[in-house]
């Protein structure tokens, strides 16, 4: 997510979060707007909303999808457990209340009468059947591990154990029970995520291979459905009038056009076609008086992955002299401008404080500064050890505006401070590339990650020895060993969790796994009258349950 709620949530957040810690105690859940904002009455104007996507929706399969995309309108069609609400805490979604054990370990959660838009009641097998497709290894899920914290995931999704050993079973229709290996405090939270969403069993067989590819090969139990899908060209959201809380939903409709170039977006809401656009460098000087204009600051992070299959960037100099060839501070000014920032790290900066009240990033700082006298000393040692004055790799891309931007960019650092280095560069539309990356079919590639969920954890993990994220081909044995150890044994010990997390930081930057390169900043014009969208710092982006038009 996005490229992208692990099992290992914020344990610094526990004590806001003890929820589950009252063993034996039955919730009754509070309703989903307790807590929340007041939903203004909305007036009579057409609710009808009209945005900006920048790429094709990859699949609206919660078992595969692992992009920010498919993320974004899934948490809009379809519901959990639990929902993250207006203030990002977890709130009722398809369960009504649960009961958990003395020992922390089992919930049971009661759901609520709720239905999929083809009206068929939404069960407990529907959570059953999804979670085991999600963790049968046939599948072959990116975010499986995601769920290892439930009662044999990992085995099952190792092929160790049968899916039906699984720690979840449906008692009855409306009763689920999940059993975990360990208390999880922040279990609720982790629900919100999309790869615990249910599926209908039935309609999913019946569609087989085309599930989750066409508006009509999908059903949905969300706020709102997925009534039209032009591949490549737009996609359109009504409201799901067989959601529970459909009450809640104002806008009658959503209205997305998928456009990759900055300027077409900008002449779309001049032309009072869309009600929300991203900001690229040029616009933003143009429209930063405009009463319109927003700006925020997101815990998400732009890095160039290295593919260490390649025998040019198994070489670590090499790797180093990449990470340190380019002079970031002077991108995020001039080709952003948007309030990004350059990166030196793979935790985000503002993204969460540790058990002894530090930032994260005051804890290791910048690892991986622009250098270009020092990159260029480190290329020239990697020369020397390769045997070659001559090197050409190639930088897989987005094929939005703004990548093609950042990837020419890149091209003349490298190939200007790193004598002999030629740099071709592969643009592809989106689903294209996410599938080079997982088929390690690249050499260089530009890729973001947004957190899961609002701890260290959701970045650290992603590189551990095959990890379903790592595609680097990098491994470190004291790596994993912190990355396992923050995830078991020192869950008891919120400082030493934390301090093996910074150490994991600095192991991965010192070897220059990945060259960061920015932490994301959006400039952006939204329409006075849009009320009510909830941007999410972490999992999916965009709730649009309580937006309106004013």
């Amino acid at each position: 997510m996005k490229k992208k709620l692990s099992a290992f949530f914020a344990l610094l957040l526990v004590a806001s979060m003890v929820l589950a810690a009252c063993g034996g105690k039955k919730e009754e859940d509070k309703t989903a707007n307790e807590g929340e904002k007041p939903a203004q009455e909305a007036p009579a104007k057409k609710q009808v909303l009209n945005l900006l996507e920048t790429s094709e929706i990859p699949s609206l399969d919660t078992t595969l999808a692992t992009d920010s995309v498919s993320f974004r309108v899934m948490n809009n069609v379809f519901e959990g457990l639990y929902r993250l609400d207006q203030n990002n805490e977890p709130t009722p979604g398809m369960a009504e209340s649960y009961e958990v054990s003395e020992d922390g370990k089992v919930y049971t959660f009661k759901l609520r009468d709720a239905k999929w838009s083809n009206g068929e009641p939404v069960t407990a097998n529907d959570f059953v059947f999804a979670w085991r497709k999600a963790l049968d290894p046939n599948t072959g899920a990116e975010y499986a591990y995601i769920m290892y914290d439930i009662k044999n995931a990992e085995e099952v999704n190792t092929g160790k154990v049968p899916v039906d050993q699984l720690g979840v079973k449906a008692i009855d229709e409306k009763t689920l029970q999940v059993e975990l290996k360990n208390p999880i405090p922040y279990f609720l939270s982790l629900l919100t995520f999309p790869t615990f969403y249910p599926q209908n069993e039935k309609f999913v067989k019946e569609q087989g291979d085309k599930y989750g590819l066409e508006a009509n090969t999908t059903i949905y139990n969300g706020p709102f459905v997925l009534s039209e899908w032009k591949h490549e060209q737009s996609f359109q959201l009504k409201k799901n009038e067989q959601y529970w809380d459909a009450q809640t939903v104002k806008l009658e409709t959503i209205n997305f056009n998928i456009v990759k170039d900055v300027a077409t977006g900008v002449n779309l809401y001049e032309t009072n076609k869309a009600d929300r656009v991203g900001l690229s460098a040029e616009f933003v000087d143009k429209y930063k008086s405009d009463k319109n204009f927003k700006t925020k600051s997101e815990p998400v992070l732009f890095f160039i992955r290295m593919n260490q299959k390649n025998e040019v960037l198994k070489n670590v100099n090499a790797r180093k002299a990449i990470a340190m060839g380019f002079d970031k501070e002077a991108m995020v000014a001039t080709i952003l401008n948007n309030g990004s920032k350059a990166a030196n790290y793979l935790v985000p900066e503002g993204f969460v404080k540790g058990p002894n009240g530090k930032d994260f990033r005051e804890e290791n700082g910048d690892l991986l500064k622009f250098n270009a006298e020092e990159a260029k000393k480190y290329w020239e040692q990697a020369k020397k050890e390769l045997g070659k004055d001559k090197i050409t790799l190639e930088l897989l891309n987005y094929d939005n505006d703004s990548a093609k931007k950042i990837g020419e960019f890149f091209k003349e650092q490298l190939e200007t401070n790193l004598p002999g280095l030629t740099i071709n560069i592969k643009q592809q539309p989106f689903k294209q590339k996410l599938d080079l990356e997982n088929k390690m079919q690249y050499e260089l590639s530009f890729a973001v990650w947004g957190p899961d969920y609002q701890d260290p954890m959701t970045f650290i993990d992603m590189f551990v020895t095959n990890g379903a994220h790592n595609q680097t081909g990098w491994s470190n044995a004291e790596y994993d060993k912190l990355v396992k150890d923050a995830k078991t044994t020192l869950l008891s010990d919120l400082q030493a969790r934390w301090d093996a997390m910074v150490k994991a930081e600095k192991i991965l930057l010192d070897e220059a796994v990945i060259a960061p390169v920015y932490q994301r900043g959006s400039a952006y014009l939204e329409r006075e009258y849009v009320k009510g969208i909830v941007d999410h710092p972490f999992g999916p982006d965009n709730s649009y349950k309580w937006a309106y038009i004013e």
